[in-house]
């Protein structure tokens, strides 16, 4: 890139779930146009894009429209082809680059190279087919997590092998199955963080506050910012984001999810390249987004400051959530709730484990943000008011 994309050019977006949406809205606000190219007609980025293409990443037609129509790339999940990324690069930029995408998308490459950097991983072995599966957890030991290496995202693809019988009864269900599988060590964490690294071409970079998230079935809950811990393991997991991102040199917005063990280590779990669920608060809580972040890096604009202007607490709304807090009585009760910044993705189909909106709390004291998103999350559980709390 010799020069920023300026205002007014079409920047193109490979994926057009909710994450493509706020990204275009983002863009928007700052002149762009957006191409969003998803397979997925009910994709929600594709309602508002400038130019929406619901065709196979494989119609070579459909390229030849996007790229005809484009000044950058980028994308807003990582789990899209490899070839498609590389193709466009050849003709405008693409921001992260393919080579990062490639290394990202696979968990056995992902934690070959963080490892080969000297960065802390999980103790990991990799199974090429399903028989190799015994040697890999006899090298990594009970309790281990087994993993496809690619397409897994929100627990899907993920099993939990804690003895010989699980072990056989996986081996059973993956028989004659082809693909990778990365089987790695059980860590009994303290606390699951993450931080949004945000680096620009030339190598200026900009780190969010350190986060605390809570899964729930392998799909990101709830986050809160500022994370419970000490200022110095704080600094300490912000300079380990920060230094994956630069052994990746990548350009665009990064999450690095890690894990806090109860001793103080930090591992690596993944990195995302790109804009991440537990970075939503930064939508209501900071001066600029993790979306409008990664305009600017990919476009070449200088990067915005980071600051954490309220404390926050998101709750994801999952599944049959999205009807309990976001139509009738619910809807209602939720907006009245003070601090409370409700977003609703536009999803046509209500599904099980689907992220179909979330609601940021925003308070002057933490425990009052975190107090509100348990109120939520209570009321999620017992929609009926007069039904008996557990």
């Amino acid at each position: 890139m010799t020069g920023p994309v300026e205002p007014g050019s079409t920047v193109g977006v490979l994926g057009g779930g909710q994450l493509g949406a706020m990204f275009t809205v983002a863009a928007r606000r700052l002149g762009y146009r957006i191409a969003v190219w998803d397979p997925d007609p009910d994709a929600p980025a594709l309602t508002i894009a400038d130019l929406p293409l619901s065709r196979p990443f494989e119609d070579a037609s459909a390229f030849t429209v996007f790229v005809g129509s484009i000044s950058v790339a980028t994308y807003e999940w990582e789990n899209v082809p490899v070839s498609v990324s590389e193709a466009l690069e050849r003709q405008v930029p693409v921001r992260p680059a393919s080579r990062i995408l490639k290394i990202l998308q696979n968990r056995f490459e992902q934690k070959s190279f963080l490892s080969s950097r000297g960065v802390p991983v999980t103790p990991f072995r990799v199974a090429s087919d399903p028989e190799a599966l015994t040697e890999a957890v006899a090298a990594v030991g009970f309790p281990c997590l087994c993993k496809i290496a690619t397409q897994g995202y929100d627990g899907k693809g993920q099993w939990r092998l804690s003895d010989q019988q699980s072990l056989d009864g996986l081996c059973r269900q993956l028989r004659g199955q082809k693909g990778q599988w990365v089987v790695e060590q059980f860590l009994a964490f303290e606390k699951e963080l993450s931080v949004l690294v945000v680096r620009a071409a030339e190598g200026d970079r900009r780190l969010y506050p350190l986060v605390e998230n809570i899964h729930e079935a392998g799909i990101l809950r709830t986050t809160r910012v500022p994370a419970e811990v000490d200022p110095r393991t704080a600094e300490k997991a912000r300079t380990l984001a920060g230094s994956v991102v630069e052994a990746l040199e990548g350009v665009g917005v990064f999450c690095v999810e890690l894990f806090l063990m109860p001793d103080g280590r930090l591992f690596v779990n993944e990195v995302a390249p790109r804009p991440h669920n537990s970075g939503h608060y930064t939508l209501d809580a900071c001066t600029v987004s993790q979306f409008e972040q990664q305009v600017r890096a990919v476009c070449g604009l200088p990067l915005g400051e980071v600051q954490l202007l309220s404390p926050a607490v998101m709750v994801n709304l999952i599944g049959d959530d999205v009807n309990r807090a976001g139509a009738g009585e619910g809807l209602a009760e939720l907006l009245r709730r003070p601090g409370a910044k409700l977003h609703l993705y536009g999803k046509k189909s209500v599904r099980p484990g689907r992220k179909m909106g979330h609601v940021t709390f925003l308070a002057e004291k933490p425990e009052a943000a975190w107090e509100a998103a348990l109120a939520l999350r209570q009321a999620l559980r017992n929609p009926d008011p007069h039904e008996a709390a557990p």
